[in-house]
């Protein structure tokens, strides 16, 4: 499905008077105007972070009682557990209070839930478990807002919980001895959006600002100075929006991560800067909001879905370079067990997708399965919801019992704006056993005799509030470029913005009408490289990650319009431009001679006359055709679009649309090579090597085309 481009705007006077006021390029001035308009003031202000500020830690909702509560467990020596989530926002909330408290020389553990086993949350088995071993007071971190049972059951047995988290608040608030929560109904926070470590991070400052009889200002720096790093990577790793507060700490916590002595930080990054061989990247790696996003979280987030999350923990705990080598090592090692298994899974449920979904009728896709891990259907869902567009919701049974009261499937959810998947989930809540999340992430429980119930009554709730315009994937642009403006100059002032996130995303253009001058694949075919002609100049390029040529699907001499990011490439001490692609199309004019192309044949394939017309293929067309499938599918490959068939090869390229599209018809229907349609104009081939020589005139369709020909 064809994504839709939203372009913000049109780089007005406001960009123009700002270039001039401010000194810089028209392409940054435009971004700024987009972002804070067009005064230039305001635009100062933003660049230099000075209208961010960091809120009182007092303003939350039973910030007071949770610091007295650990304070009495400090002065009396108890047994101080902290409870997590297994994702990065829970691992280095789990991180920053460990270090932070047996600094002060608490006695001091932590318990993460197994994803397989446990699942997200509390439970009573896992709080029995803590108290036995001596618990006197658990602290959850990036959960625990809904776990009014569990933290009942604790005080039962004489043990408080002090509450921090983030997820939205659904129903009562659990008795605890504290519930720190900006999402709070009742909090006045004026800041909503931390991420489950800032609502930790403010706790410290609240703390140390008590602890150590100083001003909270002081206090913030002492704790920044120690915890900025982990704070920036659970906040951008949890998708939380980088503004207000959020951009302070991440812009500080990226800096701190540049010069990071953290030593399994450190060993982290280094690590990722490895090739399998143990051969190091020649380029230099710079610290931004993307590359924690999609390089170092990935790696500690798969630890919580394929192992233990605790692995995480101590490497950010430990002060031994040589086991931060290790775990960091052993965290990379899973995160390829855990491509492998998305990939799998994701193959699986495009095709049962494909096969069953009724797109017309439901707006959100739900799958369920027996063998799909629990700790990668999450990703997965991200990914079929980035391709078709839609909420997805993705149920694995895996490990769960085929019968009685242990046949619960564990889900994860991702949906898109326009749909808020917890008020969706809320409407189903007499179909699950348990749910959470945010508005465009959420995890739930549901038994297997549900699963039919709660997919029509989700899509029921969606047909009602998921408008139909919100279902065709979009992209968001903020303006359009020349490629004449695609230069280093821009692409460095653009950094000034940094750092970049949701609520001020990464800048993207869109560039019209550009020439394909080579496509080239990279990482064997993982990604695809196009270099783009310029006048007078060395071609541009343009990377397309995670798409291979065959999916990019252009080739030398398209013209197209695409949609990208500027971005630096630095290798062997060199810089340039280079483009990073996120969608692209034919141009207007490209596309509309294609549609033109397909109704023509459409017409003629009903019978429409066509006098005269040169549209009959020859035995050589034939020929060339039937050569070009022989050879690819040799080579192992046996599906082609169309069009990639006309740009692949020059002899199939001359016989042109519409008699390529009779000859895939009479080589279906004369059984020369087996044609399987994939949908739209793809085809898959198959090959007899023993087929004898064909008899075209048997062939129903060519005769009937010849007669259509004939003049009258």
């Amino acid at each position: 499905m064809q994504k839709k481009w939203n372009i913000k705007s049109s780089r007005g006077d406001a960009a123009e008077r700002l270039a001039k006021e401010l000194g810089i390029g028209t392409v940054t001035a435009g971004l700024l105007a987009d972002r804070v308009g067009g005064d230039s003031a305001a635009a100062r202000r933003f660049l230099g972070m000075e209208e961010e500020m960091l809120h009182s830690p007092m303003l939350l909702c039973d910030m007071d009682r949770a610091v007295a509560r650990i304070e009495k467990a400090l002065a009396a020596g108890e047994r101080i557990v902290i409870y997590g989530d297994y994702d990065v926002d829970g691992v280095t909330s789990v991180s920053i209070l460990y270090l932070y408290l047996k600094a002060l020389g608490a006695d001091v553990g932590y318990y993460i839930p197994n994803r397989m086993g446990e699942g997200y949350g509390m439970s009573e088995s896992s709080v029995d478990k803590l108290i036995d071993e001596g618990a006197r007071l658990i602290v959850t971190v990036d959960t625990g807002i809904t776990s009014s049972v569990e933290i009942e059951h604790a005080h039962a047995r004489g043990v408080d919980v002090v509450v921090t988290d983030h997820h939205e608040c659904h129903g009562k608030l659990p008795d605890a001895a504290a519930v720190v929560n900006p999402r709070r109904p009742d909090c006045p926070y004026p800041f909503k959006e931390l991420a489950g470590v800032g609502v930790v991070f403010k706790l410290l400052c609240a703390f140390e600002t008590k602890r150590a009889g100083i001003s909270e200002q002081d206090a913030v720096r002492r704790i920044c100075a120690d915890y900025a790093d982990l704070v920036a990577i659970g906040t951008i790793a949890d998708v939380m929006p980088i503004r207000d507060e959020n951009r302070l700490i991440v812009a500080f916590g990226l800096r701190r991560i540049e010069h990071s002595q953290r030593v399994g930080l450190c060993a982290l990054i280094d690590a990722v800067g490895k090739r399998p061989d143990g051969s190091r990247s020649p380029r230099a790696q710079r610290i931004t909001s993307g590359f924690i996003g999609y390089t170092l979280a990935p790696r500690i987030n798969a630890a919580g879905r394929i192992s233990s999350a605790g692995l995480a923990v101590e490497l950010f705990l430990t002060d031994s370079r040589e086991k931060a080598d290790a775990l960091a090592k052993r965290l990379c090692d899973i995160n390829r067990e855990r491509q492998t298994e998305e990939n799998r899974i994701a193959t699986e449920a495009y095709a049962e997708i494909d096969a069953t979904h009724d797109f017309a009728n439901d707006p959100v896709i739900v799958l369920a399965a027996d063998n799909w891990h629990h700790g990668v259907i999450g990703i997965v869902a991200s990914r079929i919801t980035e391709k078709y567009g839609l909420p997805s919701i993705l149920i694995s049974f895996d490990g769960a019992q085929s019968d009685g009261d242990c046949d619960v499937g564990k889900g994860s959810g991702r949906s898109v704006k326009g749909l808020n998947l917890v008020d969706a989930l809320v409407y189903c809540d007499d179909l699950l056993e348990k749910y959470g999340g945010h508005e465009l992430a959420a995890g739930l429980s549901v038994r297997r005799e549900n699963i039919d119930a709660f997919r029509k009554k989700i899509n029921e709730y969606a047909r009602e509030h998921f408008k139909a315009e919100d279902r065709t994937p979009s992209i968001d642009a903020d303006f359009e470029i020349g490629i004449d403006e695609v230069t280093l100059e821009n692409a460095e002032e653009i950094r000034m913005l940094e750092p970049f996130g949701v609520s001020n995303p990464v800048p993207s253009f869109v560039l019209r009408n550009v020439t394909v001058a080579d496509v080239q694949p990279i990482s064997f075919g993982k990604h695809t490289k196009l270099l783009l002609e310029r006048p007078g100049a060395a071609p541009l390029t343009a990377m397309y990650f995670s798409h291979s040529p065959k999916e990019a699907d252009v080739y030398p001499g398209d013209r197209i319009d695409i949609l990208a990011g500027l971005d630096i490439n630095e290798f062997g001490g060199k810089r340039t431009a280079q483009l990073i692609l996120r969608d692209l199309r034919l141009t207007a004019d490209a596309a509309a001679a294609a549609e033109t192309n397909a109704a023509r044949y459409a017409a003629l394939r009903a019978g429409e006359p066509a006098p005269g017309a040169d549209i009959v293929p020859s035995r050589e067309d034939f020929g060339a055709v039937y050569n070009f499938i022989r050879r690819q599918v040799r080579f192992g490959e046996d599906s082609f679009t169309v069009r990639e068939m006309l740009m692949r090869d020059e002899h199939v390229g001359a016989i042109g649309y519409i008699k390529l599209r009779f000859i895939i018809d009479v080589l279906y229907e004369l059984n020369i090579v087996g044609v399987e349609s994939l949908g739209g104009e793809a085809y898959r081939f198959r090959v007899s090597y023993q087929q004898k020589r064909a008899d075209l005139d048997k062939s129903a369709i060519l005769r009937r085309l010849r007669t259509q020909t004939r003049a009258e």
